[in-house]
């Protein structure tokens, strides 16, 4: 049976430019706005296929969209990065700040301990009438040295050889790694095979576009399609739960405990937001340990301030480029590139059934999180910091001679692209 192809295409020439997307015989061309929300590419084609799409604007306007359509739960904080509404968030608060706190009219909603992160969280409420970056600014200033932040809320950023890695002595311990981004459809072709658990949701399945994409990339698996690490188990977490105030700070480091209990070693995060005291905190423990956090290094353009969790110390940043070792003109520059991954013109499988073909870094960090997965096996500074230097060795050196903040120390996974012309030849066979 001849495949159904849908492509998920963020395009821009440069950061101010505007790009066309043509249209392809039997190929149905979408924005790639990897949405916190919703996925687009699962959407309605017709009034999206000749859109313009301007790269300054697109994630601005994602935020709109959301603020506009959810304001009951959502609301902006000062820089206009969207948060849970009326909540502030306390990182391991003493009994005397929690005090303050409650003089300030602040509402004690929900605490939570991650012992595996050294961590223990207070959500706070803010009263109705009060404006929430105003009783966190006079809570910061009663109490010095309090890590107290919103609970910011994060997007979902956009064969079968392994890499040429050099090859190192055989890991102990099973083949896992993690992935937190959005629910996983585990009925797909390419991922029935994939075993281990899932979390987040309340135990419920919510299948995402996004998250089904990124999951085949790590260990994908059918007849034309390979992912990054096909044979390893794939531990999930849904921290979106198809929630307009999914994707909080307090849900990804939830779900960064979860995994230190598992003890996954490597886990893929192909989300993007601003700093949050709470997420670097529950990063740092993480890194520290002895794990690898992949993330995306985001789509807002190369004049776009830093974006987390790829910024964090620690964290292997990852750019994405196209067949032609180009890099996304949308893709963010900076320190915190580490690593290039093909990132356009790739296939994925999607939700339902089916593959479409993804642009965004958000494409490029699995392929990058499957190789160093197979790496290391169990959390180890010492292992985790061998496995990323072997990997970078071998990397393809682009841009400027070493290190560079467009591609950092250059491309890996160049032949785990799964050119999307072949499956669809080798899927209508």
């Amino acid at each position: 049976m001849k495949a159904v192809f849908a492509l998920s295409f963020m395009t821009a020439l440069s950061a101010q430019a505007q790009l066309r997307l043509p249209q392809l015989p039997g190929v149905q061309r979408l924005p790639d706005v990897v949405d916190r929300v919703v996925d687009r590419v699962a959407q309605p084609l017709p009034d999206l296929l000749s859109s313009t799409t301007s790269l300054v604007d697109l994630r601005v306007t994602q935020v709109r969209d959301l603020l506009q359509r959810h304001p009951d739960v959502v609301e902006a904080d000062p820089h206009g990065e969207p948060i849970r509404r009326r909540e502030l968030v306390l990182v391991s608060p003493s009994d005397a700040a929690l005090a303050v706190a409650a003089g300030l009219g602040l509402v004690k909603l929900r605490e939570e301990a991650w012992p595996e992160l050294d961590l223990r969280e207070v959500v706070l409420r803010v009263p109705a009438g009060v404006d929430t970056a105003e009783a966190l600014e006079k809570l910061r200033a009663a109490q010095p040295g309090l890590q107290a932040d919103f609970n910011h809320l994060y997007s979902r950023s956009g064969e079968g050889a392994k890499s040429g890695a050099p090859a190192t002595p055989a890991q102990r311990g099973p083949l896992r790694v993690g992935l937190i981004d959005g629910g996983v459809d585990r009925r797909h072709a390419a991922l029935r095979h994939a075993a281990g658990p899932s979390f987040g949701c309340g135990g419920d399945a919510v299948p995402s576009e996004h998250g089904t994409a990124v999951a085949s990339l790590l260990v994908g698996r059918d007849r034309g399609f390979a992912g990054a690490a096909v044979k390893a188990e794939l531990y999930a977490a849904d921290v979106y739960c198809d929630k307009p105030d999914g994707g909080s700070a307090e849900e990804v480091v939830r779900a960064l405990a979860w995994m230190a209990r598992e003890r996954v070693a490597v886990i893929n995060l192909s989300l993007v937001g601003p700093q949050n005291r709470l997420l670097e905190q529950g990063v740092a423990a993480l890194v520290k340990r002895g794990h690898l956090l992949v993330a995306a290094v985001g789509n807002d353009g190369p004049a776009s301030p830093p974006l987390f969790p790829a910024s964090y110390a620690g964290v292997v940043g990852v750019t994405g480029v196209n067949p032609n070792r180009r890099v996304l003109p949308e893709a963010a520059q900076g320190p915190q590139v580490l690593l290039a991954a093909p990132g356009a013109e790739m296939a994925v499988a999607r939700s339902g059934g089916g593959y479409g073909i993804a642009r965004g870094t958000s494409f490029a960090a699995p392929l990058v999180a499957g190789l160093l997965a197979q790496e290391l096996r169990e959390p180890d500074p010492v292992a985790a910091a061998g496995a990323v230097e072997r990997l970078a060795t071998s990397a393809i050196d682009l841009g400027a001679p070493g290190r560079d903040p467009v591609y950092g120390r250059g491309l890996v996974a160049e032949d785990l692209r799964v050119v999307p012309e072949q499956l669809q030849a080798r899927q209508a066979r």
